[in-house]
């Protein structure tokens, strides 16, 4: 790269170099790290490409360009994503939202009245229940997270969004929750397997924290953990909402059932997978 390239030429050399090594979207990756770097959207791209690049935005996109080349997460790279229609701060400390945890923040949003309190254990950068909040301005929600860095970034995102005032953020462990009594309580906790852990692909073993993937042997110790639990947090009347791994819908139920709640039912995501399952406390 040198100070004599337009901003369409290294558009296109950086496509190429992405496509060569593999990555799925190499073209629209190009795209979004350039424009951050330069500080446009894409139509400023566009509107840019004749642009020679100064020595300092070169020296800036290199390492950058590098990282990805190397399955780096784009959305770490960004230090943003998108979730909900909402913009999240991430960083190595969190999971990357996926699209189909929305599906458990549609769950909620049906089993929320016009106030009340959510309770989101393993909230990450909180969006989960940042998301609710932003549909529901009379609810108050609180996330629960055993990692520190992930609890200061969550807050960061409530700040942002506006939310800070009907929020909050806790250290805990889910072998021993705080008791506290809550409307609905929700949570996408660690469900791979060790087996499966092994077979992810390599940007998300890689780079995403272990400790929010692993469930386990095989993958459910959380889930045990929280339906042991599940009775000192939750009213009566209150709903449980879990995300689930595609193969887990039977084994969940029975630790649901075995926990004594009620109503169990399970929402598939728009692949048509087991995706959330939902049980009520009597």
């Amino acid at each position: 790269m040198s100070d004599a390239w337009t901003l369409l030429k290294l558009l296109e050399w950086m496509t190429g170099f992405f496509t060569d090594k593999g990555l799925t979207n190499p073209r629209l990756d190009a795209q979004l790290l350039l424009a951050s770097v330069l500080g446009l959207d894409r139509v400023g791209l566009y509107l840019n490409y004749d642009r020679p690049l100064t020595q300092t935005e070169l020296d800036e996109i290199r390492p950058l360009v590098k990282r990805r080349a190397q399955n780096e997460p784009l959305q770490y790279l960004l230090g943003k994503t998108e979730f909900w229609s909402l913009e999240f701060a991430v960083s190595p400390a969190v999971l990357i939202p996926r699209a189909d945890t929305e599906i458990l923040v549609e769950e909620a949003l049906k089993k929320s009245a016009q106030t009340g309190e959510l309770l989101d254990i393993g909230c990450g950068s909180g969006v989960i229940a940042l998301s609710f909040a932003s549909e529901k301005p009379r609810w108050q929600v609180t996330g629960l997270d055993i990692s520190a860095p992930a609890l200061e970034l969550a807050a960061y995102n409530a700040q942002e969004l506006g939310f800070e005032e009907r929020s909050r953020f806790i250290l805990a462990d889910l072998a021993q929750l705080p008791r506290g009594s809550y409307d609905l309580v929700v949570s996408n906790p660690p469900y791979i397997s060790c087996a499966d852990y092994a077979e992810l692909m390599p940007e998300v073993r890689d780079f995403e924290p272990a400790v929010a993937l692993l469930g386990g042997e095989d993958g459910l110790d959380c889930y045990r953990l929280l339906c042991r639990q599940v009775h000192k947090i939750l009213k009566p009347g209150g709903w449980l909402l879990l995300e689930i791994g595609w193969q887990q819908q039977e084994a969940v139920t029975a630790l649901l059932v075995e926990s004594g709640l009620h109503t169990i039912y399970c929402r598939q995501d728009y692949a048509g997978h087991p995706r959330v399952i939902g049980a009520r406390k009597g």
